[in-house]
This record gives C-alpha cells, sequence and structure tokens, in this order.
C-alpha cells in the first residue's frame, strides 16, 4: 500500500473512530430519561464491550504480570471515570455543553504536563489552553451566573480530569522496547472498568424492564435495547478498535486532531436528534473550546518529542 493509501485509510478510521464515540451521549440520555440511572447506562456499556473483548484480553493476559498497576488506572480512570462523569453530567445538562466541557481535558493536561511534571510546553500550548478557558466560559455563560446546572458542569469537568488520566496512562511507556499493545490495555481495562462498576452500579437492582420498552429520540421512539446495542458494538468496541488503527496507521497527533470532531459529532446529533439547540454563545465558546483542544494536542515540545502520545479519545463520550 502507498504511504497516501495508508494515510487516507488511517484518516477514514480516525473520522469513524469519531463518529462512533461522537454518538454515545445521544444514544444514552434517552436511555436515561426512560428510567435507567446514569450508572446503570455506564455499566451495559462497560460489561456489553468487556464481553466482547473478552476473548483478545485473554489473548494479552501477560500484562496482568507485566503492566498491572497501568491496567489498574486504564479501566479505573480513563474507562469507568470518563464515562460515569460524562453520563452522569449528560442527565442533568446537554450532550453538546457535557461534550465541550469535557474537551477542557487537552488543556488540563498541558497543566498537568507544565506544573506536576515541570516540563516545558511552548507558547503556542499556553495560547491552546487560554483559547479553551476563554471558550468554555462563554459555553456556561459565565457573564450570566452559569447558564446551566452546576453541578452538572461539575461532573463533566470530572470527565476532563479522568480524560486527562487517559492520554498520561497512554503515553506511560510509549518509549520501552517492551510497550504494552494499545489493544490488549483496552481490552483489560474494560475488564477492570466493567468489574468496578459492577460492585459500584449494582446491576441486581436495575430496572431492566426499561430494556423491553421503547425510548424518546427526540420526536421518535425507538426500542431501549436498540440503544444499548450502539452504545456498546458502535459507541465503544467499534469506536476503540478504529481509533487504535488509526493511530497505528497515521501519527498520534494526527488522530488525536481527527479526534476533536467527536465534539461536534456529539453535538450535532444532539441537535438534530434531541432536539438540544445550542445558543450563538455556545456555538463561538465550542469553537475556541475545540481550537484551544487542536493546539494542544499538536503541540511539540521544544522541537522534540510531542508533549504526549495519546490513544484515540476515549468517550469517551
Amino acid at each position: 500500500m502507498h504511504a497516501s493509501q495508508g494515510r487516507n485509510a488511517g484518516l477514514g478510521l480516525a473520522l469513524a473512530s469519531a463518529f462512533a464515540f461522537g454518538g454515545s451521549g445521544v444514544a444514552a440520555k434517552p436511555l436515561i430519561e426512560a428510567g435507567l440511572d446514569p450508572l446503570d447506562v455506564v455499566w451495559l456499556r462497560v460489561a456489553g464491550a468487556a464481553l466482547i473483548m473478552l476473548p483478545v484480553a485473554l489473548r494479552h493476559r501477560a500484562l496482568l504480570r507485566r503492566r498491572p498497576g497501568l491496567l489498574a488506572g486504564f479501566g479505573l480512570l480513563a474507562i469507568a471515570g470518563v464515562q460515569t462523569f460524562y453520563f452522569a453530567a449528560i442527565s442533568r445538562i446537554p450532550v453538546g455543553v457535557a461534550i465541550l466541557v469535557e474537551f477542557l481535558g487537552p488543556a488540563l493536561l498541558l497543566g498537568w504536563v507544565r506544573f506536576v511534571q515541570r516540563r516545558p510546553v511552548s507558547r503556542a500550548a499556553a495560547i491552546g489552553v487560554v483559547l479553551a478557558v476563554g471558550g468554555m466560559a462563554a459555553v456556561v455563560e459565565v457573564w450570566s451566573g452559569l447558564a446551566f446546572d452546576a453541578f452538572g458542569l461539575l461532573l463533566a469537568f470530572g470527565a476532563a480530569c479522568c480524560q486527562v488520566s487517559y492520554f498520561v496512562l497512554a503515553d506511560h511507556g510509549t518509549e520501552s522496547e517492551d510497550a504494552p499493545d494499545p489493544i490488549g490495555v483496552i481490552a483489560f481495562g474494560l475488564l477492570i472498568g466493567a468489574a468496578v462498576m459492577t460492585v459500584v452500579a449494582r446491576p441486581w437492582g436495575m430496572e431492566w424492564d426499561v430494556l423491553g420498552r421503547q425510548a424518546a429520540l427526540g420526536d421518535k421512539h425507538v426500542p431501549a435495547v436498540l440503544l444499548v446495542g450502539w452504545i456498546v458494538l458502535v459507541a465503544t468496541v467499534v469506536a476503540y478498535l478504529t481509533g487504535v488503527l488509526a493511530v497505528r496507521t497515521l501519527t498520534p497527533q494526527v488522530a488525536g486532531v481527527v479526534a476533536c470532531l467527536e465534539a461536534v459529532v456529539g453535538t450535532v446529533f444532539a441537535w438534530i436528534l434531541l432536539g438540544e439547540h445550542l445558543g450563538v454563545p455556545q456555538i463561538i465558546g465550542g469553537t475556541l473550546v475545540l481550537a484551544g483542544a487542536f493546539v494542544a494536542q499538536t503541540t511539540r515540545s521544544g522541537g522534540s518529542k510531542p508533549v504526549v502520545e495519546p490513544l484515540p479519545q476515549p468517550d469517551l463520550v
């Protein structure tokens, strides 16, 4: 395959991953409004995906011995943490606002690199942080005393903080010769996340009958089990796998930039399917947030190694 063909294939995979991740909130919110607790939806998503990825985990079982800390952190924070905070947030605020707040993650990551790891960041990176923070102020309309539920915004900010852990953990050991296979890390992360969410969500008390009913998707009604299937198969398994393949075909930075489209996709889906219209301040602010995320993920520190080398975006969402 020629280099240009490989790049085109990689871009296609990255776009597919962004679209798959971006649709998770739109599918999850009708389930929450139909009577499921956000924790129940997270459990269904993570447990279903973990079951599908179980054969992959068995194939990479040596990772349990080699990188137990990495797997535990990835499962607890990068998978269970991001999704729990995000789904709890969309139960209180619009999907578009929640996903835009989550995309403060790259800006927070630069703060981690500069003040915790004490590594230098470029002036362009600092500009990216300013853009993202300024854009978020416009999204939540701080001049009017916050236009959205404050606790919902705090939950979305928690998802952004967990997104930072995703990038930090993904960067762990990337320069070593025995770097862990990212697909194996994802598989074990899902298994560990499912185990933790089983204890937290206690699915045996879930209102299982909701899955046999219809859920309102905007002005239409669709089977709730169909939404669960979308979240598990498309928004989790397909999203992660296409994202990993994209990173391997492209550079991690290019794949990360394309993943910024996830916020656009999630917002547009919510606008079309759920009728969650954003005002002019949110649209302008969201554009600034994405611009800041773009700069944060393409910045190089001192012309050497990128600030981080991420796996594809978590969805996170």
